[in-house]
């Protein structure tokens, strides 16, 4: 055979090795990449002396946990409240061999938490909110929220609520629904912001969560808040930030610098995740 020939033949077959490898490379990236959910996260002290909040995020097979507790900074032990909810309910996720009886999984993971930090804190006073939110391999949403964070969808630029919060406003707005009191009334009682469900009591009720969970859509982000963030930012500022095409981790650093930036005097510690579906 001539040795031309037989040079182009088998840089021929080299190329089409190489496309064929690429090609392969190709399509176990996107398998890969199928189920991913990207995480993101920021926090600021505030003008807080201690960081009260804690979160936390961990991957399993049957699927991905983000844990955001906010100590209560008006009570002592908050740090302390919040750091033992948040790791309990990661170690708790990470001992399950499934996902299919997760609203035991909450409301057990809240009794151990309330039971641990009440026995820590021996008398003294402390608690913590938490918020919780689970997607599974199949992209839906599972959750659980006790207290005032806040977890909320943002898709295609608007915020979806999920959490209602546990403050003692949403016990005069019902008193103000029955007739009993004006609007006026819940506007201006100082005690509104109170909150009236949290971990850290032996009055713990249980904490909320969803009926059913949540079918998430490609680019939803599923945002956790503790209250430093939505009480520094309106939703218009937050939603202009989360509109922006970016990395989740880019996108939480930008709320936390546009809360640094508003230099509030009592602002409040801070802490945002986000939990991205890819696919």
């Amino acid at each position: 055979m001539d040795q031309k020939l037989l040079t182009y033949i088998i840089t021929l077959i080299f190329i089409i090795v190489l496309i064929v490898l690429l090609l392969i490379r190709g399509i176990l990236s996107r398998k890969m990449d199928k189920g991913k959910i990207y995480i993101g996260n920021g926090q600021t002290i505030g003008r807080r002396d201690e960081q009260d909040d804690y979160f936390s995020t961990a991957e399993t097979t049957n699927g991905t946990i983000a844990v955001l507790a906010d100590g209560i900074s008006g009570l002592a032990n908050g740090r302390m409240a919040s750091t033992i909810a948040v790791t309990t309910f990661i170690e708790e996720f990470k001992k399950l061999s499934s996902l299919s009886n997760l609203q035991n999984f909450f409301k057990e993971a809240a009794r151990a938490s309330n039971h641990m930090i009440v026995e820590n804190l021996n008398g003294s006073n402390g608690g913590t909110t938490l918020v919780t939110a689970i997607i599974d391999s199949e992209g839906y949403l599972h959750w659980g929220a006790v207290g005032d964070s806040v977890l909320t969808i943002f898709r295609n630029g608007e915020f979806l609520a999920i959490n209602q919060k546990h403050i003692f406003e949403s016990v005069l707005t019902e008193r103000y629904i029955a007739g009993e009191i004006s609007q006026l009334e819940v506007q201006e009682n100082p005690l509104k912001k109170r909150l009236v469900n949290y971990l850290g009591y032996e009055g713990f009720k249980n904490l909320d969560t969803g009926n059913k969970p949540i079918q998430l859509n490609r680019g939803d982000k599923v945002c956790l808040f503790s209250d430093g963030i939505y009480d520094a930012l309106t939703e218009v500022e937050m939603e202009k930030i989360l509109s922006q095409h970016a990395p989740p981790y880019d996108l939480a650093q930008s709320i936390i610098k546009a809360v640094e930036q508003k230099r509030l005097k009592n602002q409040d510690n801070a802490t945002i995740v986000i939990l991205e579906k890819s696919w």
